[in-house]
């Protein structure tokens, strides 16, 4: 199955339904459903920006899973421009039908990687 790893706490925000968009500085063709990897560094300034500004409250930052499978969703369009306070380019992938998972640790790599992963 498709792995992509994602920066805490975005990965969690995509997981449970906030972030309806993954922003990339590249596109892809690929469609479907992948597993949401939760990668080692964590976003210290994107964790105020989503409690300031999106004023979400999010768990203690101490707390949050890395280095590993947190969930999964489902790439739906890949795009340049896009009506959601997430997006913020230049590529935007679409995501539809999140949802958390049983925590997998394992090694993320960049852009999309194939894994077999029991869950």
């Amino acid at each position: 199955m498709k792995v992509l790893s994602i920066r805490q706490p975005w990965a969690w925000l995509i997981v449970q339904g906030y972030k309806d968009v993954e922003n990339r500085t590249w596109r892809t063709e690929f469609r479907g459903e992948f597993l949401v990897h939760a990668g080692y560094i964590f976003d210290e300034e994107g964790y105020d920006w989503v409690v300031e500004v999106m004023k979400i409250d999010l768990p203690e930052k101490d707390t949050f899973e890395r280095g590993g499978i947190i969930g999964a969703a489902e790439i739906v369009d890949c795009v340049q421009n896009y009506l959601s306070p997430w997006f913020v380019g230049p590529y935007g992938f679409i995501l539809r039908n999140p949802r958390p998972l049983p925590f997998v640790q394992m090694r993320g790599k960049p852009g999309f990687f194939d894994q077999e992963v029991l869950i």
